[in-house]
């Protein structure tokens, strides 16, 4: 998720443990924004999720890279396909970004959020599941990564934003996959609060759904993550 949270001071401190790949593709301490798809981008889950990994392995360097392209529809993540509204191509541009990234390091997890513009109509909706399993294949054949965790995480799910029925069919999607494809997990977005949209989180909201992704990794890495590594 490109995050679109007011950032605070809490969001800006250096951590020199937890980096993150520039749009420069280069490695500074992460501080928000850590995206670049829109001038609108500001705090999501992405650093708070950083930090609590460096929190439990206090030996480890942890790179995260920001590869989220705000609104943009399941079928956008595919070779070759531009999404009009940013001009960019979010699926090419992903995989050139993380392949540059493992020079300097292991890949340990994906982390998802992505869903909204699939949630719009009944016909994305019911296809949803297959081109989010799709898209997790092909994830893992080009990233050599068919063991590491993919963690997806629910939609805003807000009582003044009821859900209809499209929704509730992309949310399904994502709590189906810890039963459907192996080294996955869901992230619930229970309690959480929107910025006023009715879409997006608010900042703490932002930062404890980082939490939630981080506690999510650690039931999928099983203690397997290193200290060394």
């Amino acid at each position: 998720m490109a995050g679109r949270g007011t950032p605070e001071m809490v969001d800006r401190e250096p951590n020199p443990r937890v980096l993150m790949f520039t749009r420069e593709n280069c490695w500074v301490a992460a501080t928000e924004p850590m995206h670049f798809d829109r001038s609108a981008a500001g705090v999501g889950p992405g650093r708070s999720f950083g930090v609590r990994i460096a929190e439990r392995f206090p030996g480890i360097t942890v790179g995260l890279v920001p590869c989220a392209v705000g609104a943009s529809a399941i079928e956008s993540w595919r070779p070759g396909i531009l999404h009009a509204a940013t001009k960019k191509h979010p699926w090419d541009d992903a995989l050139r970004r993380a392949k540059l990234a493992l020079r300097d390091g292991t890949l340990k997890g994906i982390l998802w959020h992505q869903g909204e513009s699939d949630a719009k109509g009944m016909e994305l909706a019911r296809a949803y599941e297959a081109r989010l399993h799709d898209l997790i294949r092909r994830l893992r054949e080009e990233l050599h990564a068919h063991d590491v965790p993919f963690i997806a995480g629910q939609l805003g799910k807000f009582p003044d934003a009821p859900w209809d029925d499209a929704r509730k069919l992309v949310d399904t999607a994502h709590q189906a996959l810890p039963r459907k494809v192996p080294h996955t997990a869901f992230v619930s977005a229970e309690g959480l609060q929107h910025r006023g949209d009715k879409v997006h989180f608010d900042s703490p909201s932002y930062r404890e759904l980082g939490s939630r992704y981080a506690e999510a990794f650690f039931r999928l890495s099983s203690g397997k993550l290193r200290d060394h590594e």
